[in-house]
């Protein structure tokens, strides 16, 4: 579990023991159940990280929304958007190794995380990745029930593929950009878990170019006298 879990958790935690201390049974058992539900939110497992070269992994974990070209400062691309319910993994990581160059918060509005203008509109943190191949960006997004999107990151932060980075509290959204030639490997309707479900390849896995040889041809080969493997 993440230490905000501990903030949270402990005050309703505390005044549900005293409520059951007093016989107020209703109340303690309302409080320790908010308690429960607010340390299961903010728990944090380990998730093993993918090692294949090139390969960009979901940033957080929930259900893809939007897979779609766009655009980003002149560049073409394609955009992959994650909406995270309320009963996900919040805690968000990176999707590639790399240095974070800039980190833009933005304030906005708290739409539903499910609506396409969440990416736009809503509060927003706004993170520059510099990996080895390029630039990529992902977005920590509020939702209607998200108040609070928290980075554990600052600028000039060197962070390894799957790396924790922050969270966004109680419902979000997680939008990622890659240029225009990577490979998804995704589409909507999809569940991500966060720094282990690889999401693309960047640059794209290279493909062989030289057909293989079935099995037939194998045996008829194996048949052949060395004077006729020679020609």
């Amino acid at each position: 579990m993440v230490k905000e879990g501990y903030y949270f958790g402990l005050p309703p935690l505390a005044l549900g023991a005293a409520a059951l201390f007093l016989r107020w049974t209703v109340a303690g058992i309302v409080l320790l159940c908010l308690t429960a539900f607010i340390f299961y939110f903010f728990r944090d497992p380990e998730r093993v990280i993918p090692a294949d070269a090139g390969a960009i992994v979901s940033p957080a974990d929930g259900r893809v929304v939007v897979v779609t070209d766009e655009e980003n400062a002149g560049r073409p691309g394609k955009r992959i958007s994650i909406f995270l319910a309320i009963w996900n993994v919040h805690v968000n990581r990176s999707p590639a190794a790399g240095i974070i160059t800039k980190m833009n918060y933005c304030p906005g509005k708290f739409s539903a995380a499910m609506r396409e203008c969440a990416s736009t509109d809503n509060e927003q943190n706004l993170i520059t990745l510099a990996t080895d191949t390029g630039e990529i960006i992902f977005k920590q997004i509020a939702g209607l029930i998200a108040r609070r999107v928290v980075c554990w990151k600052k600028p000039g932060d060197r962070v390894a593929r799957g790396e924790r980075i922050g969270l966004v509290r109680f419902g979000s959204r997680a939008d990622l950009w890659l240029p225009r030639d990577s490979e998804l490997l995704i589409k909507v309707g999809d569940h991500v878990a966060g720094g282990s479900s690889i999401v693309a390849y960047w640059p794209p896995r290279a493909k062989s170019t030289q057909p293989r040889a079935t099995q037939k041809q194998v045996s008829s080969e194996e048949n052949l006298s060395p004077a006729e493997k020679r020609t």
